[in-house]
């Protein structure tokens, strides 16, 4: 009975694997399993972690050593501007140029407007509208230079 049993079997298993194997003969014909939901990016939900808004990793590194003397940025030197830059960069804007907003290091809509009154002094002829567009980014270049 053994012997029967072990020969059935084996038969069976060979039939299986000729036909495309026993496990996925059935699934075959099965539904398509649905698709998973996409991951959310961590971009996607948090504030960009770095906005240099058009300067370079130099120019950059010059406005954080400028921050650091004057208004309280205590990172790395590392033309990185994130939150810690433009933490110190609110605080200039509040002291001069009406930023109302939280001290929170968000380049917001806030941030750049009062960034944007700022830069009437150094070339920016746009409108005070909160998006930091090439003539913003061009006048911040300009404000950068004359920092000491």
């Amino acid at each position: 009975m053994r012997r029967l049993t072990k020969t059935c079997v084996t038969l069976t298993t060979a039939a299986g694997i000729a036909l495309g194997g026993v496990a996925t003969a059935g699934s075959s014909f099965a539904a398509p399993a649905p698709a998973a939901p996409q991951a959310v990016s961590a971009q996607a939900l948090a504030p960009q972690a770095v906005n240099n808004l058009g300067l370079s990793k130099t120019q950059a590194k010059k406005l954080q050593r400028w921050l650091n003397n004057y208004y309280g940025y205590r990172g790395s030197i590392d033309g990185l501007m994130g939150s810690g830059s433009w933490k110190a960069m609110q605080r200039y804007l509040s002291k001069y140029y009406g930023y109302q907003d939280q001290i929170d290091g968000i380049v917001g809509p806030n941030t750049v407007k009062s960034l944007q009154k700022s830069l009437r002094y150094y070339g920016y002829k746009g409108e005070i509208d909160g998006i930091a567009g090439s003539g913003t980014q061009a006048a911040f270049k300009e404000f950068v230079k004359s920092v000491r």
